[in-house]
């Protein structure tokens, strides 16, 4: 068959659609290794910037004075000096002193360290949308960076086969992540089927571990179809279960759970959704966007009652809408943010995610907001990007202490 393409190219002059899309696919790849190479040299690892005094005191509520006099005294782990001699800590500092202050003030312990207590579920986040550009991923690695500084422990798992959610975490998909080292792995149906806690990875990022992607997670979407047609796969549980028991193995290890879903409503969104105690559906104030978001309502809906048919019951403490790429200076915009809080009220989260060069600059660099140092972007506009996404993340934290039963 080869021979005979060749022949055929060789007769006509020209390359068929499948050599040029094979052609393309190996020399993006190549180019893209090669770039990375000199990006990230091969024995390099992304690292978590310091952190100043006064944001350590913002972060834990610990005074910026009585951090100072720790260091002075020699009482709790050791900052670094900075050129201009400032302290600075770690992340994993930052968290010694939580526990710290947590074991010295047990009737504050909870403020110092905010992770589940006895009795707390585990909060599972899907953030979803079948639209691309909607801004899931940036939503995602924002959230878990978020939850991190703050003191909670974050698992990130990669649902979409395209993965830049590993790419913002240093995780090359085409280099890093090997066969059966996505979802994938704790989700298929025959005897390579890995237990979770095998493909959870630690990241640089103090306090957040993560599943990578990359195009394997598509097999589950190929997979369970021909299962289903076979009257198999319930080892495992049934494909919409699967995520879900899967992430019982490893429920004492977290406090948040984040799935990064893919573009698509296909069966690995399904058993996301039906993991998740919490969605987060983001939406890009356009009418094209809008369009597309009824689209997935309305499909989403016809699925969800299939399920509950078929005794799939959905325990979400909230579902939720976040405007994302919002610029409120923009009349059409506004015009359908205010149509959505119309039609659906509170469940149109109050802050929204605002357009921003220093969120655009941050992700070419692949990194978030809180990765930045100051002098990275225009000071005014870091600022005005980090109030905006802080009041985000805040409030989405604040559905999960409510979950939680917590004031």
């Amino acid at each position: 068959m080869a021979l005979n393409t060749q022949i055929r190219r060789e007769i006509s002059g020209q390359e068929d659609t499948a050599e040029k899309i094979v052609r393309h696919a190996s020399m993006l790849s190549n180019q893209l290794q090669q770039l990375r190479a000199r990006m990230y040299p091969p024995r390099s690892e992304k690292t978590l910037r310091y952190f100043l005094t006064n944001e350590v005191s913002k972060l834990t509520s610990i005074p910026d004075s009585t951090l100072k006099l720790m260091s002075i005294e020699g009482r709790g782990p050791v900052p670094s000096r900075l050129e201009n001699n400032h302290r600075a800590y770690t992340l994993a500092q930052i968290n010694e002193l939580r526990e710290f202050f947590a074991e010295q003030k047990p009737a504050e312990a909870l403020r110092f360290l905010p992770h589940r207590r006895p009795g707390e579920h585990l909060q599972i986040l899907a953030v979803s949308n079948f639209k691309g550009g909607s801004a899931k991923t940036t939503t995602s690695i924002h959230l878990a960076h978020y939850l991190a500084l703050h003191g909670y422990r974050v698992l990130t798992i990669d649902l979409d086969p395209q993965a830049s959610l590993s790419a913002m975490f240093g995780a090359q998909p085409e280099v890093d992540v090997g066969s059966n080292e996505t979802i994938y792995a704790a989700l298929r149906y025959d005897e390579r089927r890995r237990p979770i806690g095998e493909i959870i990875r630690k990241t640089y990022f103090e306090g957040i571990d993560l599943i990578p992607g990359n195009l394997e997670v598509m097999e589950y979407e190929h997979d369970t179809p021909r299962v289903l047609s076979q009257g198999g796969g319930r080892a495992g549980g049934i494909f919409f279960e699967r995520l879900k028991l899967a992430l019982g193995d490893v429920e004492g290890k977290y406090d948040v759970v984040i799935l990064d879903t893919p573009p698509s409503l296909g069966f690995l969104t399904l058993a996301a959704i039906y993991a998740a105690t919490g969605m987060i559906v983001t939406v890009h104030p356009a009418m094209l966007d809008v369009s597309s978001m009824s689209q997935f309502l309305l499909m989403m809906g016809d699925l969800v009652q299939v399920l509950n048919e078929n005794g799939a019951e959905l325990k979400q403490d909230f579902f939720k809408y976040l405007v994302t790429r919002h610029d409120p200076n923009d009349q059409p915009q506004s015009q359908i943010v205010a149509m959505l809080r119309h039609l659906f009220g509170d469940d149109v989260l109050l802050p929204t995610a605002v357009e921003s060069t220093a969120i655009e600059a941050a992700g070419l660099a692949k990194r978030s907001l809180y990765e930045l140092e100051m002098g990275q972007v225009g000071r005014d506009t870091h600022k005005r990007a980090r109030e905006a996404m802080d009041s985000v993340n805040e409030a989405i934290l604040e559905l999960v202490r409510s979950s939680w039963g917590r004031a």
